[in-house]
């Protein structure tokens, strides 16, 4: 069995100057409006991820109804966990 060396999938491109080009294929930017974010998505994910810190500083300090409880800790962590997954979205 032969051994493929590593490189190059296509070979280089040479412009009109003889000098190598990186490929002659096209490739469009991407338009600015799939790029950008909507304005209130900043202001949901920090008040997703404020809510969450609060819920479980407030469940500790006794301040909810039937405080300290494990599902208000489970709330907090849930509206963090979210916060912090639609922040890997924001553009």
């Amino acid at each position: 069995m032969r051994q493929l060396k590593g490189g190059r999938a296509t070979p280089k491109g040479t412009n009109s100057n003889s000098v190598p080009s990186a490929s002659k294929r096209y490739t469009p930017p991407v338009p600015r409006e799939v790029k950008r974010s909507p304005r209130w998505y900043p202001w949901m994910l920090l008040s997703l991820l404020i809510l969450g810190i609060a819920l479980i500083i407030c469940n500790y300090a006794s301040l909810l109804p039937a405080a300290p409880s494990n599902w208000y800790t489970l709330g907090g962590l849930g509206s963090i966990l979210v916060g912090a997954l639609a922040a890997t979205y924001y553009r």
